[in-house]
């Protein structure tokens, strides 16, 4: 199996920077570092459209590409000097244009044209696919500019989009491929994306042998992953202005791996138009440690380093047990009382034992809910809930999960665990936070 020179993983990008406002003078700019290739990205406004596209209230978008002579390993000659461009960089350009053109309103935009110039000045592979991805970022900002300086009524960015190399070597695909990569693949293609997931081109090249429709849809996966990785250095990036960049206005991340939350959170959300997704959907997102002290603290936390990582709006929650007698643990290590990976069983049992010789009347708790709402661009929300009640002697019932067979609540004289899912939903403490965080919702 090929090992890749950088010590990588098959599904590791290269470290990924962007350098947002590069430039003085360009309404928009952006340096991108992918590993060792290097794109700097100009974005600059021009009143009107070429001849061909006068008369109609059709703005337009398109761009310029060019190696600077010491980019590669061995000088090459400008193009300006040779006086015509190369096969190669024509089609890069047209890429480019393409590419940014299918995420741009461009009736939005009015009659005038952004050129995008694409100076690549170090090359290791992957030049044409950074180059999109930071001229999107570049893009953004001069659109920004026209919005502010009221010279279009609506920012007309539809969307994000980037683009990835993925290839085959030695029967493996690896994606995002540097030069020495690049230059032995038996395949080698690019992918250019949406934030929505759309294609919008897929450059496949069987180098040395065909490739199946199988291996098409792996590279295509691959791809996807990166594209969403990059997006959201996009995002990071772009700060505000990615706030008026829309993909994600339908999407939530549930910030757990919790399968019994997922489907009470589901459930208490199923009446917002939303596409409701969890960190299951996510396995290549990196476990978010619970550094803090306080339930907030910890919800806050995860809400933004996962959105941070995604670009997604994202929901987090942390929750947990305060028993009265036992000083408010077991607290923020509710999930984890009796040990890191401990089960619900585990906790349940230590907890019990803690209160062996506990009258009933003094068994008193409370369960807590604080929820955090984090977007990219948006200060984060967070809300709280609570629900008191008395912890019985030994389980009872079998539904819900965590602490729920031990928890009485006495109005109805149940158990969590004894209870269904919607009487539940109604009075417990992460009801309680969800009525509040669905009006936020709403206005995100």
């Amino acid at each position: 199996m090929p090992v890749r020179s950088d010590g990588r993983s098959n599904d590791e990008l290269r470290q990924v920077t962007i350098t947002r406002h590069f430039l003085k003078y360009a309404e928009g700019s952006a340096l991108i570092e992918v590993g060792n290739t290097s794109v700097l990205c100009a974005a600059s406004v021009e009143e009107g459209v070429p001849f061909w596209k006068k008369g109609g209230p059709r703005g337009w978008i398109t761009a310029e590409y060019s190696l600077l002579p010491r980019s590669t390993h061995n000088r090459i000659t400008r193009e300006a000097v040779r006086g015509k461009l190369s096969g190669r960089t024509y089609e890069i350009q047209r890429l480019i244009g393409r590419s940014l053109r299918a995420v741009v309103d461009l009736e939005a935009l009015g009659e005038r044209t952004i050129w995008l110039d694409c100076d690549v000045l170090q090359a290791d592979g992957g030049t044409r696919t950074a180059a999109i991805t930071g001229a999107f970022v570049a893009l953004a900002d001069a659109l920004e500019y026209l919005y502010r300086e009221g010279k279009v009524e609506k920012y007309p960015l539809n969307d994000f989009i980037a683009a990835i190399s993925v290839g085959q070597i030695e029967k493996e695909i690896f994606l995002d491929l540097c030069f020495e990569e690049d230059s032995k693949a038996d395949v080698d293609m690019n992918i250019v994306m949406t934030g929505k997931g759309e294609l919008v081109e897929v450059q496949g090249t069987a180098e040395k042998k065909p490739f199946s429709r199988e291996e098409l849809n792996k590279f295509l996966d691959l791809g996807a992953v990166g594209i969403k990785t990059l997006i959201s250095r996009q995002r990071e990036s772009l700060g505000e202005v990615a706030a008026r960049i829309g993909s994600f206005d339908k999407k939530l991340l549930l910030a757990t791996h919790n399968e019994g939350k997922v489907v009470e959170l589901k459930k208490m959300l199923s009446s917002l138009p939303l596409e409701i997704y969890s960190l299951r959907d996510f396995p290549q997102l990196p476990v978010v440690e619970e550094t803090g002290s306080t339930f907030k603290e910890n919800a806050v936390l995860k809400a933004e380093t996962i959105s941070r990582l995604t670009g997604e709006a994202v929901l987090a929650d942390d929750s947990g047990l305060e028993v009265e007698c036992l000083g408010g643990k077991p607290g923020v290590r509710s999930a984890r009382f009796a040990g890191e990976g401990a089960t619900d069983e585990e906790n349940n049992t230590l907890l019990l034992k803690l209160m062996e010789n506990v009258p009933l009347s003094e068994r008193k708790a409370r369960f807590v809910c604080v929820m955090a709402l984090a977007a990219p661009g948006k200060k984060t929300k967070t809300v709280e809930g609570s629900c008191k009640g008395l912890l019985a002697t030994s389980p009872r019932g079998n539904r819900g999960f965590g602490y729920d067979p031990l928890f009485i609540y006495e109005e109805e004289g149940k158990t969590f665990g004894e209870m269904d899912l919607e009487t539940k939903s109604r009075i417990s403490h992460r009801g309680k936070a969800m009525q509040k965080i669905r009006d936020l919702l709403s206005q995100y």
